[in-house]
């Protein structure tokens, strides 16, 4: 059957010519993903696993899962001249329509490879790579239009520098929304240099840790108020215990609790919330709803094998409102449970009947012909 994209801000678009929805910059990764595994193997031991994936991953995960959302995306990144670099510009290009008109191939550049062993709800990777063969501004040249770029915040490369207009300088000075992420420091300085570039940004998605340990606070909610005074949407996701924000424009703040399900993989999941959450602030969605949705097409990604091969499509979550709608009450999931569920995504009646029938779905694997997940 084939598959169509459904465009949720098909409404809103007007005459916005070759404008992109989302630009993404980052390092695209061969993951070749090993599952189901009893253990890790031993020394010398050779073990065999039940299932393989294979998928672009890195910065990858999110322009596949904005992309399948919906979202023109266009991805600048390095790619190398070999056969790793070849299946990841292809499986982007052919089969997520990600437009990487601003990357660039590298004869004689390695293609960065992770090889993930899925072992129980725990996962091991090795990864080898090397720097890009020049700076992402460089590579990038003449930003295009987008709605919003989302990216990663780093002491070590401001968005803002005296000598050069850096990309994501370009597109906030062009009119895209800055949605930025932040990683976990290992260094354990948490450098309050990453908070003073919130001034450039719309919106901030860090998960509690993060925001604790950069806010310095407790708390998720007492490190959100720290960051709300900082951006105009601030966003404290919690794992299990769902995510909190302030939308300081409309003056909402709002609390979602996580669906209850069975994690299998959580790599990629905060990729799918902060592409789910973009798509909900462009489509003007109330914050509650936004929160919502996030936590939803994250909960749908955790509940597959990770990176892009999870990332769900609107095909995924027509299913999933459909049956929630029809679920009978159980010992997991109880009356009230399924009540409460069932008012919060009251929403998606207005506009799951849109979405085709044939709407994309989460990869008939990425590489479904090339994969065993």
């Amino acid at each position: 059957m084939t598959q169509h994209p459904y465009d949720p801000l098909a409404t809103l678009r007007g005459d916005d010519g070759g404008t992109f929805d989302v630009f993404l910059h980052g390092m695209v990764f061969l993951d070749i993903i090993f599952t189901g595994l009893a253990k890790a193997p031993d020394h010398g031991e050779e073990i065999w696993s039940e299932g393989m994936g294979s998928c672009p991953g890195g910065i990858a995960n999110l322009a596949v899962a904005t992309s399948r959302l919906g979202l023109r995306t266009a991805l600048g990144a390095a790619f190398g001249d070999d056969d790793y670099g070849e299946f990841c510009w292809r499986t982007l290009t052919e089969q997520e329509h990600v437009n990487l008109d601003h990357s660039r191939r590298y004869p004689g550049w390695h293609s960065p490879v992770t090889v993930s062993l899925a072992i129980g709800d725990d996962r091991q990777m090795v990864t080898h790579g090397h720097d890009a063969p020049e700076s992402a501004t460089a590579m990038i040249g003449t930003m295009p239009r987008a709605r919003a770029c989302l990216l990663d915040l780093k002491p070590d490369v401001p968005l803002y520098e005296d000598q050069e207009l850096t990309w994501a300088a370009q597109a906030r000075q062009s009119g895209s929304l800055l949605f930025a992420d932040v990683g976990f420091d290992p260094s354990g300085r948490w450098s309050p240099s990453v908070l003073d570039q919130l001034q450039f940004c719309h919106a901030f998605m860090p998960n509690a840790v993060e925001a604790m340990a950069y806010t310095r606070t407790d708390t998720p909610t007492d490190a959100l108020y720290v960051l709300a005074d900082r951006v105009p949407l601030a966003v404290v996701t919690d794992g299990p215990r769902g995510a909190v924000a302030i939308d300081s424009i409309s003056g909402e703040e709002a609390q979602v609790p996580a669906l209850r399900v069975k994690a299998i993989d959580a790599t990629g999941a905060g990729d799918v919330f902060g592409a789910a959450l973009v798509l909900g602030t462009l489509a003007q969605w109330r914050l509650a709803d936004r929160l919502a949705f996030a936590s939803l097409c994250s909960s749908l990604a955790v509940q597959q094998v990770g990176g892009s091969l999870a990332a769900p499509g609107w095909g995924d979550i027509a299913d999933w409102w459909q049956r929630i709608k029809t679920l009978e009450p159980d010992v997991d999931a109880p009356r009230a449970y399924l009540d409460s569920v069932r008012r919060r995504y009251a929403f998606l009646d207005e506009i799951v009947p849109h979405v085709p029938h044939t709407a994309v779905r989460r990869a008939a694997a990425t590489i479904a012909r090339l994969s065993d997940a």
